[in-house]
């Protein structure tokens, strides 16, 4: 089997800056993890926090520590660095080669999917974001790490897509059952779709940063060469009030 991971991300309208970072690092003991923050404020500010704690985790992760442990000492650590003023949301995205589990840590309200077997799950609830207090607890969820697994997790930018004035936005789990049907999708085309679909429903205008990530467990890899690819568009600062970068 094969595991792909893919990112698509814009800021908010206007802004040359996002406060959600995005960090993918092997794991000492094989297998990959994507840690995903998204800051509770936007620009410079929500950039400096986000990036501080993908940093602070990536380290930790670097060193061998559990997943739920780095994600309880960087919320510690972050309220007392910014003295509670400034919490983030937390997602911790780990495909575990040592157990053979995907590893799901939140703190973060914004839901994950899982699709297995054809079956869409959602998980929910509402845990505390990172920083926001002392003792902060993830919600962690583990499954089994198999074939033909697609795992979708985003920042609330593009849940809250297209609810201005009472709009009802996206439903997120007939979005990806619809894709799903498709002839085995990649992870960057599902990762691309959805954002795309959420910078429609804002009609080219995001009110907030817009990030997606998609983690896929193909069936078998077409060779064994490691890639990676990133895309990195640079839009002169003072274009960003009048053009739509992500425009197609």
């Amino acid at each position: 089997m094969e595991i792909q991971i893919a990112v698509a991300k814009v800021p908010q309208h206007g802004s040359s800056e996002s406060g959600d970072s995005i960090e993918i690092i092997e794991r000492p003991n094989g297998g990959l993890s994507v840690i995903m923050s998204d800051a509770l404020t936007t620009g410079h500010t929500g950039k400096q926090v986000s990036g501080l704690v993908v940093r602070k985790v990536l380290g930790l992760l670097s060193d061998g520590i559990r997943d739920g442990s780095a994600a309880r000492a960087v919320s510690d650590f972050l309220f007392t660095e910014r003295g509670g003023r400034d919490p983030a949301y937390l997602n911790i995205l780990s495909a575990d080669l040592e157990t053979s589990t995907l590893v799901l840590t939140r703190n973060n309200p914004t839901p994950i999917f899982v699709a297995q077997g054809g079956d869409v799950e959602c998980l929910s609830g509402m845990p505390q974001p990172i920083g926001s207090t002392r003792n902060v607890r993830p919600s962690i969820t583990e499954i089994n790490l198999q074939k033909s697994t697609t795992v979708v997790m985003y920042t609330d930018g593009v849940m809250n897509s297209g609810t201005a004035n009472g709009g009802i936005g996206i439903d997120i789990c007939t979005f990806l059952e619809g894709i799903l049907e498709e002839q085995e999708p990649s992870a960057q085309v599902i990762a691309d779709s959805l954002l795309t679909q959420a910078i429609r429903m804002e009609n080219g205008h995001p009110r907030d940063d817009m990030s997606v990530v998609v983690l896929q467990v193909a069936n078998r890899p077409k060779d064994f060469i490691r890639r990676m690819f990133v895309r990195l568009p640079v839009i002169p600062a003072l274009d960003l009030k009048d053009e739509k970068p992500w425009d197609e």
